[in-house]
């Protein structure tokens, strides 16, 4: 690689070390207030607020700077019916049967079901896809690298994006996602990784009176 396909660091900020700690505390206090939420207002989002978390998301460091990630935004009704209604055939066979006895106790306690009505109130489902490959002009293929890295890491920054907007969100994973492409109209390269609901909570939403893990119990300092 040639130094003319360098440039410097852009906009590089270095704070002193109280402020820098004081930041720090800060924000931690304020992604500790973010709850995954599954009761949705259906009161409308600006589209530039979506367009910039997404804008934020893409901001992620990715394998070989692949960037190999897809963002649909759906606010169209009809299409988020669409997706409601793949979505919920699939959970019907997975609490039918599908999944384990093990697995639907370790939901019980959210309240979890086959049922998805947040997936038409909510303004927003914010449908990602990983690009297994890309496609060079001439239809071949380029192999993309650490694509599941890639896209968890931008779908992280998408939720503290959306938490930072004022919003909620719930990460929703039905056990079999294939029916996105379809409903979505998404290339066979783009295989379904996550639907980030989005929106505003009900003003009558409840959680699950649940309890992070403590410091010592998720990192070490060695």
């Amino acid at each position: 690689m040639s130094p003319e396909t360098y440039a410097d660091l852009p906009d590089y900020r270095e704070y002193p070390e109280e402020e820098m700690q004081t930041r720090a505390a800060a924000y931690y206090a304020d992604m500790n207030r973010r709850r995954t939420v599954r009761e949705f207002s259906d009161r409308p989002v600006p589209e530039d607020v979506i367009e910039n978390c997404i804008r934020a998301a893409a901001t992620a460091p990715s394998g070989a700077n692949q960037q190999p990630w897809t963002f649909v935004a759906v606010s169209d009704p009809g299409i988020k019916r669409q997706v409601r209604k793949a979505a919920e055939k699939v959970e019907q066979k997975f609490y039918a049967g599908a999944a384990t006895q093990k697995w639907v106790k370790a939901l019980s306690s959210l309240d979890t079901h086959a049922s998805k009505p947040f997936l038409e109130t909510a303004p927003y489902l914010i449908a990602i896809f990983a690009q297994q490959y890309g496609l060079a002009p001439d239809g071949s293929k380029i192999k993309h690298y650490y694509v599941q890295e890639s896209v968890g890491i931008a779908t992280g920054l998408l939720v503290s994006a959306i938490h930072n907007a004022g919003l909620v969100s719930l990460t929703y994973t039905p056990a079999n996602m294939a029916f996105l492409n379809r409903v979505l109209g998404r290339p066979e390269n783009e295989k379904p990784f996550l639907i980030l609901v989005t929106g505003y909570p009900a003003p009558e939403a409840k959680l699950p009176d649940i309890k992070r893990k403590q410091m010592r119990e998720v990192a070490t300092f060695i």
